[in-house]
C-alpha cells in the first residue's frame, strides 16, 4: 500500500479509537453508544428495521410511509401535538425516513436533554395509538405528497428506473405506494403491521453525543427495556430473475429537459466486491476528473451533468448513471457512454485513480462524522443494512486490496457483460424555455476565533479545532444581483462556478484532479448576496488548497470552451425549474414582488440574459468584485494558526487594493400589489403570499426570525390547523428572501386544486392573530429555545463554522455571535412579534400568487 494511502488509514484509526458499545436488551432491542464528551448535542436515533420491501399482502400501498406519518399523532402519554411542542421546547428537531428496508425516528437536541429524546421515540414508536381520525387526515396528507411526486420529473424518473429493472422483486414498488392502492388502505391493516413489526427486537437504537450515559442508560431500561419482546414472522422477499436481454425506456412528458439513467445489477453491500464497486463509481463519475465526466461532458459536450453511483442497501442493488442533457443530444448520450465504458475497459485503469478514489472515500468517512447524526447514521447503517457494527473497519481493510485489475475485472463482469436498463424521460417536442420562467493590520481574538485585517483590506478569520483531521477554506465576497448589470442576471453565479475551473497555470481537468487526487472538494459558493469559494482538504494537503485556492481567486482564465460549458450547465438547471410547481410559482412571487429590485431574480439568472453573456463580461466582473475590501477569507479546522497564518497573509496581500460600490436600491414596497393565477399542468396547486420584511442588517431581523420560526415547523399553529386538523395541505410554512437593508417575508403552501382559498384564509387568520397579540408564551418560549438549539446544531461542521463567521463579517455583524443571537432572540416578545405583524403582514401590501391547473 502506496505510504500516501497508509497515513489517511491511519486518520480513520482515530476515528475509531472511540469505539461505541453494543448490547442488546433481555427484550431483544439493540443499543448502540458512542459518546463524545466534547459535543453540545446528542443524536438519538431509532432505526426499525422495515420498510416499503416488507409490507407483504399489502405490497405497494406504503403502509412503512403511511407509520413514520402517524407515530408522532399520539401515544397513551401524550397527544400529538405535545410530542412536537417538547422537543422543540428542549430545543430539538424531530424527524423520520422511510426507506426500502427501515425505518428511521430519530431527535437531534442539546446533550442535557438526551434522556428527553430517548423517552419521547420510545413512547411514540411503542406506544403510539394511531387515532382513527388522524389516520384518515394524514391520508390526505399523503394523497397531496403522491400527487406532488407526479409532478417531479426526478421522482418519476428514478420509479421508471425501478420498475424497468425489477420484475419480481419488492424494489420495483415505490416506497410511498401506489396512489389507488394506498387509498384503499384501511386502519386495521396499518394497526396489525405496525403490531407485527415495531417489536423492540426489530430495532435498533442509537445515541451519539455529549450525553451522560447513566442518565441515558436510565432512560432506556425505563421508556424500552420494560416492552415484551413479540414474535417477528420472517418477511420472504421473492428473488429477482436475471435480465436475458437489454431493457430500455423512453417516455415522453411535459418536460423541458432530458434527464437519463442506465443501471446494471449488482451484489449487495456485504459483498467481496461492494468496495471495489464502490471505487469504480467514483473514478467513472464521481467529480470534474471523473473518467464519463471528462469524455461526456468536456471533451464530447454531450450533457450537461453525468454522475455514477454503486447503490447496495441489502442482498443486492444497483450500479447507475445518470446524465442531463438537451433533446437533440440524447441517442448520442446513449451510444456513447457504452462506446466509453468499452475503452476504458480496453486500456485499465492507474494505480493513481486508484489511490484518488480510495482517498476521496477516506475524506468521506472523515466528514460523514462532521454531526453526531451522521456519526449515529453511520451506526445505524452497519448495524441494520450490514449486520455488523464494525463493518466500516472491515470495509476500509477491503478498499486496500483493490487494484486496478480488480477494478477492470468488476466494470467487465458487472457492466460490459451484464444487461442494461436504460429509462429517459424526454421533452415532447424540443426543449424551449418556457415563457413563464422569470425571464494598517489590526487583530482580535475572542472564544478561540481571531480576526485580521491586511493594509489592502482583506480579513482573514481562524477558528482552529483539531477534533476531527478536516481542514475547510471558506473566500467570501459581497456579490449577486446588486453589482450585476440588469441585463445579465447570473453572471455572478457563473462567474464563481468558473473560478473552480481553468487557471493561469492549470486546466479545469488538471484542477479537478489535483483536488480530487487527495480527496477533497474545490466549489463555488454564490447565493443571493455573495459568492466565493470553498476548498475542503485533510490537514496535511493544505499547501495544495491553498495553491489552488489562489490561482481560483486570483488567476481565473474564463476560457471559452469551460464558459460555454458551464453557461449551457446553468441554463439547463434553470430549464429544470420550470418542471417544478413550486419553483414556478416562487419565482412568479419575486419578479411581482421585487420587480426592479436585484432580488427579483434568484442567483442563477434569467435563460435569456445568459445566452447574450461573454467571457469578457465575467473578466469584467471579476475585476469589480475581487478586490482587497472586498474579500474575507475565513478558516475552520484542524491547524496550527502559528504555521498556517503567514503562509495565509502571503495569499491575501496579492489581491489589489480597492474600494467596492455597491448600487443595491432599498426596497420600501412590494412592486405589485395584487392577486395573481399562473395556469400550470400539474396535479396540485401552490399558494404564495409575500409581504415586506426587514434585511440582514435591519433592527428587526431578529423578530423575522422568531415570526418565520412560528409559522413553521410540525408544531406551529399554522401547520396543526391547515395539515393536521383540516387536511388542506401537504406542506405549509413561512420562508424568506433578504438582503442587506430589506427583504420578503412570504408563505407558501401545497394544496389540492379547489381548496386555495381556504389555505389562504388560514394562513391571513394565523397573521391575524399574531397582529393581535394573541401567540401564547408557550409558542413563544419554544420557538426561542429552537432557533436558540438550531443555531448550536447548524455549526458543527468546520464548514458551516467557517461560512457563519465569513457572512457575519461581510455583513458586518458580530463575529462570535452565538451569546449576541441568543439575547437578541430572547429579547423578542410577543408584543414585538404583534407590531412586527401590524408593520410588515399587511394584506393591502401582499403579492398573492397560486399556480393551479
Amino acid at each position: 500500500m502506496p505510504a500516501s494511502l497508509a497515513s489517511d488509514f491511519k486518520l480513520l484509526q482515530k476515528l475509531w479509537r472511540d469505539a461505541p458499545t453494543r448490547r442488546v436488551l433481555p427484550n431483544g432491542l439493540t443499543v448502540i453508544q458512542q459518546r463524545d464528551p466534547a459535543a453540545t448535542v446528542a443524536s438519538v436515533q431509532v432505526w426499525v428495521k422495515t420498510g416499503s420491501i416488507h409490507e407483504q399482502q399489502h405490497l405497494g400501498a406504503g403502509l412503512s410511509h403511511y407509520l413514520e406519518h402517524l407515530l408522532f399523532k399520539g401515544t397513551e402519554r401524550r397527544e400529538g401535538r405535545e410530542i412536537s411542542t417538547e422537543v422543540q421546547a428542549h430545543g430539538g428537531y424531530i424527524n423520520a425516513y422511510t426507506s426500502f428496508e427501515r425505518t428511521v425516528y430519530y431527535i437531534d437536541i442539546p446533550a442535557e436533554h438526551a434522556p428527553v429524546a430517548v423517552d419521547i421515540l420510545g413512547d411514540a414508536v411503542l406506544h403510539s395509538t394511531l387515532p382513527a381520525d388522524e389516520v384518515e387526515r394524514e391520508k390526505q396528507v399523503i394523497l397531496r405528497e403522491i400527487d406532488m411526486g407526479l409532478d417531479d420529473p426526478d421522482l418519476r424518473l428514478w420509479q421508471s428506473l425501478f420498475e424497468t429493472v425489477y420484475r419480481t422483486n419488492s424494489y420495483r414498488e415505490p416506497i410511498i405506494g401506489h396512489r389507488d392502492v394506498f387509498a384503499a388502505v384501511d386502519r386495521d391493516a396499518l394497526v396489525d403491521y405496525y403490531r407485527n413489526r415495531y417489536v423492540p427486537n426489530n430495532i435498533v437504537l442509537v445515541v451519539t453525543g455529549g450525553f451522560d450515559t447513566a442518565a441515558i442508560d436510565a432512560a432506556i431500561e425505563q421508556h424500552w427495556g420494560k416492552a415484551p419482546r413479540r414474535r417477528l414472522a420472517p418477511v420472504i422477499l421473492p428473488v429477482e430473475p436475471t435480465a436475458l436481454a437489454p431493457r430500455v425506456q423512453h417516455l415522453e412528458e411535459d418536460v423541458e429537459i432530458v434527464r437519463g439513467a442506465l443501471a446494471w445489477t449488482i451484489p449487495g453491500l456485504t459483498h467481496p466486491d461492494a468496495a471495489t464497486l464502490d471505487v469504480l463509481a467514483m473514478i467513472l463519475g464521481n467529480g470534474d476528473s471523473s473518467l464519463l465526466w471528462e469524455a461526456i461532458r468536456e471533451k464530447a459536450r454531450l450533457v450537461h451533468s453525468i454522475d455514477v453511483t454503486s447503490w447496495n442497501p441489502g442482498d443486492h442493488g444497483l450500479f447507475y448513471l445518470s446524465f442531463i442533457c438537451d433533446l437533440d443530444e440524447r441517442d448520442k448520450t446513449l451510444a456513447a457512454i457504452p462506446r466509453e465504458l468499452r475503452r476504458i475497459e480496453k486500456k485499465g485503469f492507474t494505480a493513481g485513480q486508484v489511490r484518488k478514489a480510495v482517498r476521496q472515500l477516506v475524506v468521506g468517512e472523515i466528514n460523514g462524522r462532521k454531526t453526531v447524526a451522521g456519526r449515529a447514521s453511520r451506526l445505524g447503517v452497519a448495524e441494520v443494512v450490514a449486520g455488523d457494527m464494525l463493518f466500516t473497519q472491515g470495509y476500509f481493510e477491503r478498499l486496500k486490496r483493490i487494484t486496478p485489475a480488480s477494478l477492470r475485472r468488476a466494470l467487465r463482469t458487472y457492466l460490459l457483460d451484464g444487461h442494461s436498463t436504460t429509462v429517459t424521460l424526454t421533452p415532447k417536442a424540443p426543449a424551449a424555455v418556457s415563457t413563464n420562467a422569470p425571464a494598517a493590520i489590526s487583530t482580535t481574538s475572542d472564544a478561540g476565533l481571531v480576526r485580521e485585517q491586511l493594509a489592502n483590506g482583506t480579513r482573514l478569520l481562524l477558528q482552529p479545532d483539531s477534533r476531527l483531521p478536516n481542514l475547510h477554506f471558506r473566500l467570501l465576497c459581497l456579490g449577486g444581483g446588486a453589482f450585476e448589470p440588469t441585463d445579465q442576471r447570473g453572471t455572478t453565479a457563473l462567474m464563481a462556478t468558473l473560478l473552480a475551473r481553468d487557471t493561469a497555470k492549470r486546466s479545469a481537468a488538471q484542477v479537478a484532479g489535483a483536488i480530487e487526487s487527495v480527496g477533497g472538494s474545490l466549489s463555488p459558493v454564490f447565493g443571493n448576496n455573495t459568492f466565493g469559494l470553498s476548498v475542503e482538504v485533510l490537514p496535511g494537503d493544505v499547501d495544495l488548497a491553498l495553491d489552488l485556492l489562489a490561482e481560483a481567486a486570483l488567476k481565473p482564465t474564463f476560457t471559452k470552451d469551460s464558459f460555454e460549458i458551464e453557461r449551457d450547465a446553468q441554463i439547463a438547471d434553470l430549464q429544470q425549474d420550470v418542471d417544478d410547481i413550486v419553483t414556478i410559482g416562487r419565482k412568479q412571487l419575486r419578479k411581482r414582488f421585487f420587480g426592479s429590485h436585484p432580488l427579483a431574480v434568484d442567483a442563477h439568472g434569467e435563460v435569456d440574459h445568459l445566452r447574450t453573456v461573454k467571457p469578457r463580461d465575467l473578466v469584467t466582473l471579476h475585476r469589480r468584485l475581487m478586490v482587497g475590501s472586498n474579500v474575507v477569507l475565513s478558516v475552520a479546522g484542524d491547524f496550527n494558526a502559528k504555521t498556517l497564518a503567514p503562509k495565509l497573509r502571503m495569499l491575501l496581500r496579492r489581491f489589489k487594493k480597492a474600494a467596492l460600490a455597491s448600487s443595491s436600491p432599498t426596497l420600501d414596497h412590494p412592486a405589485e400589489v395584487g392577486d395573481f393565477v399562473e395556469i400550470q399542468p400539474r396535479q396540485q396547486a401552490v399558494v404564495f403570499q409575500g409581504y415586506l420584511g426587514p434585511g440582514v442588517c435591519s433592527e428587526d431581523f431578529h423578530v423575522a426570525e422568531v415570526a418565520d420560526e412560528l409559522f413553521s415547523g410540525m408544531s406551529s399553529r399554522l401547520f396543526e390547523r391547515v395539515r393536521e386538523e383540516k387536511g388542506l395541505a401537504y406542506y405549509v410554512r413561512s420562508s424568506r428572501v433578504v438582503s442587506l437593508d430589506s427583504g420578503m417575508f412570504y408563505f407558501y403552501a401545497g394544496t389540492a386544486p379547489g381548496k386555495e382559498t381556504e389555505v389562504l384564509k388560514e394562513i391571513e387568520l394565523e397573521i391575524a392573530r399574531m397582529a393581535r397579540g394573541r401567540i401564547t408564551k408557550a409558542e413563544l418560549t419554544r420557538c426561542q429555545t429552537r432557533l436558540c438549539a438550531g443555531r448550536r446544531m447548524g455549526l458543527q461542521s468546520n464548514g458551516s463554522r467557517a461560512m457563519h463567521v465569513a457572512l457575519n463579517e461581510l455583513y458586518g455583524q458580530p463575529l462570535d455571535d452565538g451569546s449576541d443571537f441568543e439575547a437578541r432572540i430572547n429579547a423578542v416578545t410577543i408584543k414585538s412579534l404583534a407590531a412586527f405583524a401590524r408593520r410588515y403582514l399587511k394584506r393591502d401590501a401582499c403579492t398573492q400568487v397560486v399556480v393551479r391547473p
